[in-house]
């Protein structure tokens, strides 16, 4: 557990340094907003790496470290590299900020490819639910270190103080990696069935896996595209916001993740995720109460936001418990980058017309969308859930 949370610490650290730390540094810095939106991009990687995640499971450039340690040590080592470049430039400059980004995006998700199929590997039935909370534990922890704690150090600190503490901060999850066991004889299997996505496909319920991957959260974004800028328009002050990210982001990595992991563990998978759904569909009922003045008050927004926070972090708990006992053992890393990939595809779609729908719309119409959407979403994941244990002749919850 402590090489898993490490691992995932690693990406973490990074990946909340260039998508939450990055663009109020650039803003306050001059840069415009044109120039900020373009670093969306830097998630392309991140959702195109399952095109390159059969390589990851066929073979590793450095043989003599293991399979997936020999990924892992030296992109970790190139993303430190990278962090620590950035310091070398201004945050205003953008085209080489980007360039710089958009490689160490690159390298990350690559590394994130091995460690899932590190993962998937050594994770077993009863200690699945609890790996996955230590993973999104360490999603958490690296959001407080890569965004919240490094904005804060630039304010005190400035630019090149920052950058240079968080490339060395990333370091220190390689002695995680250098605790965990080779595998040659998984590589030598890998070499007998050669990693591919048509071999996903080929499973008799693949379909309907990566169906619950693209439904399940299917409504999330439209109401995480809008939640900053409506809690902007809705007065909170923005040091508030920052606090309320932080302090949400630290009680959901140490409280929710471990009260996934017992959910699953006692109630089983798919109550759980019925039970999460329900509340988070709550959650954007509250919203859409708050918009349209019937439920009024900042606060309520601030309620609704942090609680939803909180449920997030839990559903991904859940929702890489199962993507984790639905990934093959022949190729790990390319089955779970597949489903991952398709969760955050839907994900970024709903973010990316969630500001067109909140123009033409509104936001009462907005979050009335994403609470219908989340309720039918949540019904077909049952559907698709109960479906696939039908298929393997054996029930989704067990050993779970």
């Amino acid at each position: 557990m402590g090489v898993l949370g490490g691992l995932y610490l690693a990406q973490g650290i990074p990946t909340y340094l260039l998508l939450v730390a990055l663009p109020p540094i650039m803003r306050e810095s001059g840069a415009s907003r044109t120039a900020i939106g373009l670093f969306s991009l830097l998630m392309l990687p991140l959702i195109l790496k399952f095109l390159v995640a059969p390589l990851v499971d066929r073979w590793s450039p450095w043989p003599g470290l293991g399979h997936r340690r020999g990924w892992i040590v030296p992109t970790q080592l190139l993303v430190s590299a990278g962090i620590a470049s950035m310091a070398l430039v201004g945050p205003s400059n953008v085209a080489v900020l980007f360039a710089i980004c958009i490689s160490i995006t690159v390298v990350s998700s690559v590394q994130d490819i091995a460690t899932d199929g590190y993962a998937v590997r050594q994770l077993t039935d009863r200690s699945r639910s609890m790996g996955n909370a230590v993973q999104a534990g360490a999603v958490a922890l690296g959001v407080i270190i890569g965004g919240t704690a490094a904005l804060v150090i630039f304010h005190v600190a400035g630019w090149q103080t920052m950058i240079l503490l968080v490339a060395f901060l990333s370091l220190l999850p390689l002695l995680a990696a250098l605790a965990m066991p080779p595998e040659p004889q998984a590589a030598a299997h890998d070499r007998i069935k050669p990693a591919s996505l048509l071999a996903f496909f080929r499973r008799p319920n693949a379909w309907l896996i990566l169906g619950f991957a693209l439904t399940y959260r299917a409504s999330e974004g439209l109401v995480r595209g809008m939640e900053g800028t409506y809690l902007v328009d809705s007065k909170v002050p923005t040091d508030w916001i920052g606090y309320l990210s932080g302090g949400a982001a630290a009680t959901a990595g140490l409280v929710g993740v471990a009260i996934a992991a017992l959910l699953i563990r006692k109630a089983g998978l798919t109550a759980t995720l019925v039970l999460l759904g329900g509340l988070r569909s709550l959650c954007f009922l509250a919203f859409a109460l708050n918009a349209l003045g019937i439920m009024p008050g900042i606060w309520v927004a601030l309620s609704a936001s942090a609680f939803q926070t909180l449920i997030r972090y839990m559903e991904l708990v859940a929702i890489y418990s199962f993507f984790m006992q639905s990934s093959s053992n022949d190729q790990p890393g390319t089955d779970f980058t597949i489903l991952a990939c398709a969760e955050l595809i839907i994900y970024m779609a709903g973010a990316s017309i969630a500001g067109l729908l909140a123009d033409k719309l509104g936001y009462p119409a907005l979050f009335s969308t994403a609470t219908v959407i989340s309720l039918a979403g949540m019904a077909l994941s049952v559907w698709f859930l109960r479906r696939i244990g039908h298929c393997s002749k054996a029930p989704v919850t067990a050993g779970v």
